[in-house]
């Protein structure tokens, strides 16, 4: 386990920047690796996620989002339908156009991936930190909150 100290070259901005991002990406795995989320590729997780923090959605509208063509949006689309995470409707100010939105079963596999993670991830804090070292992590929390904020 790596430590820093102020007076270590390690706790340069550059040191401390790499060994956060490589940190964070190991745990962004593991918390992926105890979800549900392997069952959907990432740009299929992507338009659930995109559904549920906006709302019904055409497929050129998700695409936009996404930053994709129609074209590449509507096999992903398609394979969320065919799991039954999501389903078509008719728009109600254009009936030609379809609007997409998250079944049950969408925001049931959103909240059953969430709560996986989440009970991961309390019960390693639980089990590999003891009640100061949980209050440091508090701490360096606070301080990854302020790196992050606009």
């Amino acid at each position: 386990m790596t430590s820093y100290t102020p007076d270590d070259t390690a706790a340069q901005p550059a040191a401390l920047a790499s060994h956060t991002r490589s940190l964070m990406g190991k745990l962004r795995r593991q918390l992926r690796e105890h979800s549900n989320h392997a069952t959907l590729t990432q740009s299929q997780i992507s338009v659930v996620l995109q559904l549920e923090k906006s709302g019904p959605a055409t497929v050129s509208e998700l695409a936009r989002a996404e930053h994709m063509r129609s074209q590449s949006m509507s096999p992903i689309v398609a394979s969320l339908v065919k799991e039954g995470l999501v389903a078509g409707t008719p728009d109600e100010v254009d009936g030609r156009k379809t609007r997409l939105i998250l079944t049950e079963a969408g925001r049931k596999w959103l909240e059953t991936g969430r709560s996986a993670r989440q009970d991961w991830l309390s019960h390693r804090i639980e089990e590999r930190l003891s009640e100061t070292e949980r209050t440091t992590f508090a701490s360096a929390l606070d301080l990854l909150t302020r790196l992050v904020e606009d």
